[in-house]
């Protein structure tokens, strides 16, 4: 199995990893189940998924709980990744960076989660009323101590620059990640990257290959619509944060198709038991060494799915044509 390494702490993980964040937050609610996502979570780690991200947040606080379930049992098998920095109330989420606040956060996971170490622990958003190097070095004296690994940074401001220069879309990430960067090292940055969403590539990702800094993509198969499992007009359940949001309503699914029937061409060609969605992963994969696709699901037969694109290689003829596909239209409009 194809393995992967994140910055500079050289820490070992899979080829592609797990979003545990739709076993219990957000994402068709009438569908998560302790047991079905445990099953997702075991059979991702048979195939190879190693990397298991999860957030304080997501429940709040069951994913943990869910997640140290599994690690009470295969913790040597698992790749641990938690988050802080974000707090849900009942209609809000605010951000919270006080050093304080993140050292508790940390013993709290680790609690949950059943481990005496989180292998990398993430800045879910910085707060705007702490200076991020505060929050950062907070952060860091849990590495001195013991209790995680690494660090990692997860992308902000994106959706709000989405109407300018893709060039520009993760300056301010940019700016974090280098002003956190002279307290302690960034082992891994986490944004979204997909073949509908490669805005990542033009400064941020090549910002984290000259650094040797890990680049974990999210939303690599575009919240399920790369996956050509979702039928345009289909709809969602209320809940669903993607019966809000402008790249899911039935008008934009049905003119972005064509991204899926290139993803279904590519697929074709290597055969009846390959998937639009294990091209996409693999599509992302090819992205670079430091690049570890985390796709989110729920269910064990797609947790094993995508962990098996890590063995697709895409030819010249497939990267030429999702390279010609048309540009996702009106996705944050």
């Amino acid at each position: 199995m194809e393995r992967r390494t994140i910055g500079a702490a050289a820490l070992e993980v899979g080829a592609v990893g797990l979003g545990c964040m739709p076993m219990s937050w957000a994402y068709t609610t009438s569908q998560q189940r302790g047991d079905r996502s445990l099953r997702a979570v075991h059979a991702a780690l048979d195939a190879g998924s190693t990397l298991l991200d999860t957030a304080d947040m997501y429940g709040p606080f069951t994913n943990e709980l869910l997640i140290g379930r599994v690690l009470k049992e295969r913790r040597a098998d698992a790749f641990v990744s938690t988050k802080c920095g974000l707090l849900v109330g009942d209609q809000h989420i605010v951000a919270n960076g006080r050093p304080g606040y993140v050292r508790r956060a940390c013993d709290a996971s680790l609690r949950r989660l059943q481990t005496d170490v989180i292998d990398l622990y993430q800045l879910h958003r910085a707060d705007p009323e702490v200076p991020v190097e505060e929050t950062w070095g907070a952060m860091a004296e849990l590495v001195t101590a013991g209790k995680v690994r690494a660090l990692g940074l997860c992308a902000v401001g994106a959706r709000a620059a989405r109407r300018g220069d893709a060039r520009g879309l993760y300056d301010g990430t940019i700016r974090q990640l280098e002003r956190v960067q002279q307290v302690f090292p960034v082992s891994a940055v986490q944004a979204e990257l997909s073949v509908w969403s490669p805005e990542a590539l033009a400064r941020l990702l090549p910002w984290c290959e000259a650094r040797g800094v890990g680049f974990l993509a999210a939303m690599p198969l575009g919240n399920g619509y790369l996956t050509g499992t979702l039928t345009p007009g289909g709809g969602f359940e209320p809940d669903d944060p993607r019966a809000r949001h402008p790249r899911f309503t039935a008008e934009m699914m049905a003119a972005n198709q064509p991204l899926v029937a290139g993803l279904r061409r590519v697929a074709a060609r290597h055969g009846e038991d390959v998937t639009p969605a294990q091209v996409a992963l693999a599509w992302v994969l090819a992205r670079g060494r430091h690049v570890v696709p985390v796709p989110g699901t729920k269910r064990e037969r797609w947790a094993v799915e995508n962990a098996r694109a890590a063995s697709l290689e895409l030819t010249a003829e497939d990267r030429a044509e999702i390279a010609g596909l048309p540009a996702p239209r009106g996705s944050w409009d």
